[in-house]
């Protein structure tokens, strides 16, 4: 199986979010992505758990909220509890990371480690197998539409490497600059989920750019099972 489309609403209209949820998912998407600031640890101030009540409400797909919060734990449970399947959390705030990775677990949700960009791999070492998912940052996170940092999908093979010698299940996220341009890049890192954002809420045809994309991906995941 190759990778999946998550398209990340922080691109979306939200004065017509929910359409806008709809058009992607009916391109094809198989997550919807929340970036979740609170102004704190990065330079910006998005959405809290009402949002994605709402966004729970508009949509079958598991929804995949992203913490860029200083004080993941506070709000782990509230997150859960409106409805989000996937909740990540970065190590950089984290004081006791395994903690926090079991808080998300005993709420029902899947647990996810992030990094930014400049924080080495290394960081995982103790949590990689507990972890559902790690999500690698290809961008400083903080704002919506920014160029890829290429050196991330270095980073992004050597953690699918590190993952198969362990022989675990942990899946592999990338947010940040993805665009339909960069995407074969992208996918060659050995990533299983990738965040849009700019690229399809952003091109004034959401259905249609999250079809083009999924079906890249396909087309690429089909050429590598050919060689």
């Amino acid at each position: 199986m190759g990778a999946v489309i998550a398209p990340s609403i922080l691109s979306a209209d939200f004065a017509r979010l929910g359409a806008d949820i709809k058009d992607a998912e009916a391109g094809g998407a198989a997550l919807i992505h929340v970036d979740v600031m609170d102004g704190h640890f990065v330079p910006n101030l998005t959405i809290g758990p009402a949002v994605v009540r709402a966004v729970r409400r508009v949509t079958q797909l598991p929804v995949d909220c992203h913490l860029m919060i200083e004080e993941p734990d506070r709000y782990v449970a509230a997150f859960a509890e409106a409805g989000a399947d996937m909740i990540s959390i970065h190590v950089e705030v984290a004081r006791h990371l395994e903690r926090t990775v079991a808080a998300i677990k005993d709420a029902g949700a899947k647990a996810g480690v992030v990094l930014n960009p400049a924080t080495p791999l290394e960081t995982l070492s103790e949590i990689l197998p507990v972890a559902d998912f790690v999500l690698l940052m290809s961008v400083n996170p903080g704002f919506g539409g920014q160029t890829l940092i290429r050196s991330v999908l270095d980073k992004a093979r050597r953690l699918r490497a590190w993952i198969d010698r362990l022989g675990i299940a942990t899946r592999i996220e990338i947010d940040g600059g993805v665009t339909f341009e960069n995407l074969d890049e992208v996918a060659a890192s050995g990533v299983d989920i990738v965040v849009a954002g700019s690229a399809i809420f952003g091109s004034g045809d959401a259905r249609g750019a999250t079809q083009a994309l999924v079906r890249k991906l396909a087309a690429i995941a089909e050429q590598g099972r050919r060689v």
